[in-house]
């Protein structure tokens, strides 16, 4: 199920669904607090946002303009200007809502019936038990997956869902589907959100949605785990806790597919630049709440890139290797380069494709923001291209 671009009229719709959601789990007083404070700096951008992209778009000659907004169209430029302000200065409280089932399975059910579809062609269901929670994704519930992918959302371990990206999911699973595989499946896990808990708690859950893959697949060869931005922390996080575990080791998943990772939480080289919507103050505010009180911000089990071991690297390295997917303008960026590095080293097969111009977690965000369906799907048909590669 592949749909088209988000419209003018979708993002109304999904205001329509949001303030509901907003007064219910935030509360009127709590958002008119937030509002009042707020007040003075959305009046300003209220001016500044329109000002800021006419004048970069149409008055800066070409070669000035910022690496994104070159290549963008006035939609995706206008959009992630207003997600780099909610980023900045909106707080995470509203974001979790923003992101939740609550808004984003009513709109999918909007967007569905919008392009003529009552039912979808795939089916799901939740997985709702003690220390797990996730969505289980598949073609026919009744045959053996021949190939799953586990993933985790992003989100800043603040906010975020799985019912967000299932449109992403959904139709990764289907291009799965044409790429020759008999029935994939895909389990996106829930993974408890900051300040709900910190840190081990995400990661113990990761590995009980890991134990609930395997209890699925045939073969644990046939696992690609995958995630985005600190759903792609919790999975290398999770490999290399792995390597400590004998019981564990000898069942890795076939392949990795890292999309936008956050490397290391807390680093000098996380820095701004003039076309991502992450910015480096909000990322290790973020980082430090997930991290919490008890735990070194330096511990690899934490933040995966401080592990400078390649021999950990190699023992913690999926059996078919990696892929990477970032953006050459990404805050994250560096810390992203400096581990494909260290990876290649070990002699591991790792892939990588940073896009030009790129912003944080595009093959994401390009599946509602792209012009084109080629344009929609490019990320994904690279990451099921080098799936089917690896995993026959």
């Amino acid at each position: 199920m592949i749909l088209s671009q988000i419209s003018y009229l979708d993002c109304i719709v999904f205001l329509i669904f949001l303030v509901p959601q907003l007064l219910i789990h935030v509360g009127l007083i709590r958002i008119a607090t937030w509002l009042v404070g707020a007040l003075p700096s959305l009046t300003f951008q209220v001016f500044v946002l329109p000002y800021q992209f006419i004048r970069e778009r149409y008055f800066t000659p070409y070669e000035q303009r910022s690496p994104f907004v070159q290549r963008a169209t006035p939609f995706q430029d206008f959009v992630i200007r207003c997600v780099r302000y909610a980023f900045a200065f909106m707080p995470a409280f509203l974001g979790r809502v923003f992101f939740s089932k609550g808004v984003s399975l009513p709109f999918l059910r909007f967007r569905m019936l919008r392009h003529g579809i009552v039912t979808s062609p795939l089916r799901w269901n939740e997985i709702n038990r003690p220390g797990l929670r996730g969505i289980w994704i598949t073609h026919n519930k009744q045959e053996q997956p021949d190939i799953i992918v586990y993933y985790c959302h992003g989100g800043g371990f603040a906010m975020g869902s799985g019912f967000f990206y299932m449109e992403f999911l959904l139709a990764w699973v289907a291009l799965l589907k044409e790429a020759g595989y008999r029935n994939p499946a895909l389990f996106a896990l829930e993974y408890t959100l900051v300040p709900d808990a910190v840190y081990p708690t995400q990661l113990q859950e990761t590995l009980a949605g890991y134990e609930y893959v395997l209890s699925i697949a045939r073969d644990h060869t046939r696992i690609c785990v995958s995630g985005d931005s600190a759903g792609a922390t919790l999975m290398l996080s999770f490999l290399l806790y792995m390597t400590d575990h004998p019981e564990l080791r000898h069942q890795r998943p076939g392949l990795a597919v890292m999309i936008s990772p956050w490397v290391t939480i807390i680093s000098k080289n996380n820095r701004d630049t003039p076309s991502d919507y992450l910015n480096a103050n909000s990322l290790e505010l973020y980082g430090r709440q997930y991290i919490g009180p008890k735990v070194p911000a330096d511990d690899p089990l934490v933040s995966p890139g401080n592990c400078k071991d390649m021999k950990k690297w190699t023992a913690a390295s999926p059996e078919k290797g990696w892929f990477f997917l970032y953006g050459s303008e990404e805050v994250l960026g560096p810390e992203t380069r400096s581990l494909i590095s260290l990876l290649k080293k070990t002699g591991t097969n790792v892939d990588s494709y940073e896009q030009p111009g790129g912003i944080h977690a595009w093959p994401v965000a390009s599946l509602y923001l792209g012009e084109t369906r080629d344009m929609r799907l490019h990320g994904l048909r690279d990451i099921v291209q080098t799936i089917r590669s690896r995993i026959h």
